[in-house]
């Protein structure tokens, strides 16, 4: 069942790429940019350690629980006017940013930041889904899937030059004449488009999903300081548990209504798309986080340095992401998310040749063979999720998708980095200098973990002094070392599930049809056997069936 769109204007088209490819740079670089700038937020706001990491953990976890929420109500009321709405919210919440005059306001404003963020990334691959058919949808989910590579990799990049020449405020505060223009144009120039016959907003389903996610975020952001079994960490994964099973009783009660369609989880290659996804965004994006800090904080490199210093992967992914483009209509899906998978694994496995007296070209081959991973990863990820489905419910399956992959960048970040704390901690506290220090090797110890290793080793004593240095160091190199095997391992994982549960057939006829030609959707069969003929009928309670064709 074809979504309807207003005032058909095909010309419109490369205005909606244009305009979400902005809103998704803006958003994803505001997940990696603010990194570099934590040292000069901590001098000017005041902040304490925990007040930083909440600079982070804010933006991720609102971003994270409520991109299924964007996706199903932009699918009824029009994705048009949600992508607006979020986009104003993205940027009032960048002006607000910007102009904190402390840590909780601060945070305050990048938690309203990520809600509005969540609201453009689900929306976003929707509104592309609708202009684009054929072999025109590969070159624009290239395009898209492109981008937001870029913005996670020219992060320190950006950061670094803003927090150099401008101060950190401009982090923030660029977002703002940026989303003034794209809204104007994007009022003028983006069609408006719903699922026809919507039914009521499921309140129930998005109020309680959106809390399970909160929770399950929450829980996993804040394990490590507060103690994986302490009482308020066991009562949040207890709690998110409890909420997911509401959910699901919920929407299976809600019918046609639902927020979320449940028979998307009997599709093998949904399945398969969205544990790959989690799994590569988990092990790939919480590399990035800890190499920006091996560069700064262990080779002393400033925030410009860190950010041209990864220009390598950033390049690497922006050409990879252009050619993988073209070849969603010609390759096995199966193929291009599996390769990438591996690429990325063997990437992460390739941060083994770093020891303590690298340089920074050490990280070379990792850098490069992650970026070519990353950059093939992201299209066929992006058009996979919602080419399961009909048009009219492409929001809602975007949306979920989506959700997997922010979920996957903040769960990632949060355990993999808490796997590195433990593992720097422990290592420092075992070298033989860590006994000279008495009392203070523990503190001392997480201090090396939070990248302060040569603040440690100048407040020594002056005769250990340089024996801290070069402890500090090992431990950091060390424990890097060993997540990174553990992050290469997880995309393993993600490559095998690609190879096995992805299949063409289970995608639907309106992403199939046109794949080989080039033809409108909907103008030709679809590939390996096509869809099932009764794809698009009813599925007996008002909504259009998802049953993919048989193999």
């Amino acid at each position: 069942m074809p979504a309807t769109p207003d005032a058909p204007a095909r010309g419109n088209r490369w205005w909606t790429l244009g305009i979400t490819a902005i809103a998704t740079f803006m958003l994803m670089l505001d997940l990696t940019v603010v990194n570099v700038a934590l040292p000069d937020l901590r001098t000017a706001l005041h902040a304490d350690f925990n007040g930083l990491q909440w600079v982070l953990d804010a933006y991720a976890l609102t971003l994270a629980a409520f991109l299924l929420t964007g996706g199903s109500l932009a699918d009824r009321l029009g994705r048009k006017r949600v992508f607006m709405v979020g986009f104003a919210l993205f940027t009032v919440a960048s002006l607000a940013s910007g102009a904190a005059g402390d840590i909780l306001t601060l945070n305050l404003a990048r938690g309203a930041q990520g809600l509005g963020a969540a609201v453009l990334f689900s929306v976003s691959p929707a509104l592309i889904s609708q202009e684009f058919h054929g072999r025109d949808r590969g070159t624009a989910f290239g395009v898209f899937g492109g981008v937001s590579g870029l913005a996670i990799a020219f992060g320190p990049l950006i950061g670094g030059a803003l927090t150099t020449g401008l101060g950190w405020r401009w982090i923030f505060l660029l977002n703002v004449p940026i989303g003034v223009v794209a809204m104007v144009l994007g009022q003028l120039r983006i069609r408006e488009s719903r699922e026809p016959g919507a039914h009521r907003v499921d309140w129930p389903g998005l109020a309680v999903f959106s809390a399970a996610l909160t929770l399950l975020v929450l829980g996993f952001l804040r394990g490590e300081p507060e103690g994986w079994t302490s009482p308020l960490i066991v009562s949040l994964f207890s709690g998110a548990v409890v909420l997911l099973y509401l959910f699901v009783r919920l929407e299976r009660r809600a019918g046609a209504a639902a927020m979320l369609d449940l028979s998307l989880f009997r599709i093998r290659t949904f399945n398969g798309i969205s544990a790959a996804t989690f799994l590569g965004n988990a092990a790939g994006m919480s590399s990035i986080f800890i190499e920006v800090s091996y560069m700064q904080n262990v080779l002393g490199s400033s925030p410009w340095q860190a950010g041209l210093r990864f220009l390598p992967l950033t390049l690497t992914l922006f050409v990879v992401a252009a050619v993988t483009g073209s070849l969603t209509v010609r390759v096995p899906p199966r193929l291009l998310v599996g390769t990438s998978l591996t690429l990325m694994a063997a990437g992460l496995a390739l941060v083994g040749l770093v020891d303590t007296h690298s340089t920074w070209t050490a990280l070379l081959p990792s850098m490069i063979a992650t970026g070519a991973g990353m950059g093939m990863f992201n299209p066929p990820r992006a058009s996979l999720s919602i080419a399961v489905v009909e048009p009219g419910r492409a929001g809602m399956a975007a949306g979920m998708g989506e959700t997997f992959q922010q979920v996957g960048v903040a769960v990632g970040i949060a355990a993999f980095g808490a796997l590195f704390q433990h593992r720097v901690v422990d290592g420092f506290q075992h070298t033989a200098v860590a006994g000279q220090l008495g009392p203070q090797a523990h503190a001392a110890a997480e201090a090396v973990a939070a990248g302060a290793g040569n603040q440690v080793a100048q407040a020594a004593p002056g005769g250990i002094a340089t024996a801290v240095a070069d402890a500090a160091r090992s431990a950091f190199v060390d424990g890097m070392g060993q997540v990174f095997w553990v992050c290469a391992a997880t995309a393993a994982v993600g490559a095998v599930i690609a190879f096995l549960a992805i299949r063409r057939s289970d995608l639907h006829a309106t992403a199939l049809a046109g794949a080989e030609t080039g033809a409108p959707s909907g103008a030709g069969a679809g590939v390996d056997g096509g869809v099932d003929a009764g794809a698009d009928a009813d599925a007996g309670d008002g909504r259009p069936s998802v049953r993919p064709a048989a193999v």
